[in-house]
């Protein structure tokens, strides 16, 4: 299946290798193969530091700290069979992603590879903030789709 999957580096207090768009990209496919969305798709994601997400997540949702990933979904179940699904832009804290890593004992690459899965579930409308079972069932999707990428907890 085709997607457009643009990445953007608005960052420059971490190193972010072609290594990490790669795995990005590679989280994007197996999530949306894993839901079996079988439509060409366009998701934007861009990497930012603390401070950026900080203002983001405060403009966005009232919230006046840091986060690690904000979903801003676009789905549109009306669309043109003919045409790529825009299902919305994604913002990762690089920042956030490696202090998380660290304080979990796994990989930068994991916790990355974990964010971008965890947001394209909410950009396909899952919400683990509606209740303790759709937080379940996010979670237990989330486990599915990085054990299929290989990247199990460690």
């Amino acid at each position: 299946m085709r997607h457009t999957i643009d990445i953007t580096n608005d960052q420059d207090k971490l190193p972010f290798p072609m290594e990490y768009r790669t795995l990005i990209r590679r989280a994007v496919k197996t999530a949306l193969k894993s839901e079996g969305f079988d439509r060409p798709a366009e998701v934007s994601v861009t990497i930012v530091d603390n401070e950026a997400i900080h203002a983001i997540n405060l403009e966005h949702r009232g919230i006046d700290r840091p986060t690690d990933v904000l979903s801003f979904p676009m789905f549109d179940e009306d669309f043109d069979d003919g045409e790529a699904c825009v299902l919305g832009d994604i913002v990762i804290s690089l920042e956030k992603a490696k202090e998380q890593a660290e304080s979990y004992g796994h990989s930068l690459e994991r916790e990355i590879a974990f964010l971008t899965v965890h947001s394209v579930l909410h950009l396909l409308g899952y919400d683990h903030e509606e209740g303790k079972a759709e937080e379940s069932e996010m979670f237990e999707k989330q486990e599915t789709i990085l054990e299929a990428m290989g990247l199990t907890r460690e």
